[in-house]
């Protein structure tokens, strides 16, 4: 059974690397789903759920029986006014 190697870094696409270093954007418009967004939030999944029970954060829109997502535009509103120190509305 032949044995895998590693490739060595000089073979390595650049164009892969580049992915790694680019820190992910929130889109402007449309749906995020949790794994997504837990990228831009300072906290956990617990944490998470939690605020949306608290309507501290913003809530989520049932797409589907499996697809649970947040609309962008409501998180960015929410992030802006966590900024700007603005008690959270809701």
């Amino acid at each position: 059974m032949p044995t895998a190697t590693p490739t060595p870094t000089s073979q390595v696409d650049p164009s892969a690397q580049v992915t790694r270093d680019v820190p992910p954007n929130l889109p402007y418009t449309g749906f995020v789903r949790e794994s997504r967004l837990l990228v831009f939030l300072p906290f956990s999944h617990s944490t998470l759920w939690r605020r949306v029970r608290a309507k501290t954060f913003p809530e989520p829109i049932k797409i589907s029986d499996r697809i649970t997502a947040w609309r962008v535009e409501d998180i960015r509103a929410w992030i802006e006014q966590q900024g700007r120190g603005n008690p959270t509305t809701g």
